[in-house]
């Protein structure tokens, strides 16, 4: 095997997987790595679940893919269940979280159309934010260091401070056709919107008649202890893109809106050859089945404060950790300098983490995680905590 054919897009660890089991991944040379990276939150239910092995193995011999120009009984299955969990009415489905994002964009953009005429075209994005790599996802994520070398991209888009309702009261008005936002900032460092953030952009978006876009793509799907996570913050949105843990490591992405919302569009807006397929929606419905009926995303809460717990007590024992923050199993740690020797040595003993932002190191296990398992990670991370030489970084 030779690395060189790949395309020099990623940054990745010297290591070759080849088998997942539960919470643990394995390398070409059999040695065991605690993955609390968890495909950055896509793996929820971890690696090789039974159930959704099962699922591919029945659907695959049954139908994988007949195209949108015919329904398919696992599509319809599956937009009737998010629909059911949820206070909206409607689905469109797509590969990933970026296509998502695009069909939430596009959304936006014909509806303030169909409600303002060509000069309600303008959506506002928070500074910090990660909606993906695409040309109109990218031109939506507010951090330069991703946007610099594509410029120029889509226009009619305002920056606000996330967090700040004042400066987004002085950027909203009749042209705005939508706001977009991450509940919690995964990229931007694990950064929660404050409640009362998002009861006030909610209304101002009522108020100007814009759509309200949450990006629940990495936040989404149980992490936070509810299926959606806006229903962790109690402000329900108009549109809301998801994707990774939707299909617990099979590519799906969804876009769920009110009628409201979705009735802007109409055959010919807007496709995806391959979203909705029936083998991506039959192993989305195990996992919501898993998640939901068996009842995971109830003990997300109970996990997270155990874990929560857990590193806090890090907290009190090293100079260089300044806090634990997050919602759920979405966490994170946020450092006083470069988190990047800490996750580095971590991998080297058998622990997966990832960093966000410039100082936070992410915790994501999968949602169905032990007690056991979570000792485990916590304890790698305090070895490694104690081995690298920070200066100053051991309390007394």
């Amino acid at each position: 095997m030779d690395k060189k054919y790949m395309m020099n897009t990623y940054s990745r660890f010297d290591v070759v997987f080849d088998k997942g089991i539960g919470t643990k991944v394995y390398d070409i040379h059999g040695k065991a790595y605690l993955d609390f990276v968890s495909g950055v939150a896509v793996n929820c239910l971890g690696h090789s679940h039974p159930a959704i092995a099962k699922t591919l193995a029945e659907q695959s011999q049954q139908l994988i893919h007949v195209s949108n120009l015919y329904w398919n009984t696992k599509q319809m299955a599956l937009a009737e269940k998010l629909v059911l969990y949820s206070d909206h009415d409607q689905v469109f489905f797509c590969n990933s979280g970026t296509e998502a994002v695009e069909t939430a964009l596009k959304l936006a953009r014909k509806y303030g159309k169909l409600k303002g005429g060509s000069n309600k075209h303008e959506i506002i994005y928070m500074d910090n934010s990660f909606h993906g790599r695409t040309m109109g996802a990218l031109a939506v994520t507010g951090q330069e260091k991703y946007q610099k070398d594509f410029m120029p991209l889509m226009t009619g888009l305002k920056p606000v401070k996330f967090n700040d309702i004042e400066e987004l009261k002085k950027s909203i008005s009749e042209n705005v056709c939508g706001v977009i936002l991450e509940p919690i900032q995964g990229e931007g460092g694990i950064v929660p919107a404050q409640t009362d953030f998002l009861k006030e952009v909610s209304t101002l978006c009522k108020k100007y008649d814009a759509l309200l876009i949450f990006d629940e793509v990495q936040c989404g799907i149980g992490r936070l202890g509810s299926l959606f996570a806006y229903q962790s913050f109690g402000v329900v949105p108009d549109v809301i893109c998801m994707a990774k843990g939707l299909g617990g490591g099979f590519p799906i992405g969804a876009v769920l809106a009110t009628e409201k919302a979705a009735s802007a569009f109409v055959p010919g807006d807007h496709g995806c050859t391959f979203g909705g397929n029936p083998l991506a929606c039959a192993v989305a419905l195990t996992v919501l089945e898993e998640l939901v009926d068996k009842g995971i995303v109830k003990e997300v809460d109970e996990k997270s404060l155990y874990l929560k717990e857990k590193l806090e007590g890090l907290v009190e024992k090293y100079y260089n950790i300044q806090a634990v923050q997050g919602i759920g199993l979405m966490l994170g740690i946020k450092m006083k300098g470069d988190p990047k020797p800490i996750v580095n040595k971590c991998f080297e003993k058998g622990l997966l983490l990832v960093g966000a932002g410039e100082n936070v190191i992410r915790i994501l296990p999968p949602l169905n995680v032990t007690k056991e398992e979570m000792d485990a990670a916590v304890d790698i991370l305090e070895e490694v905590l104690w081995e690298i030489p920070l200066e100053d970084a051991k309390k007394a």
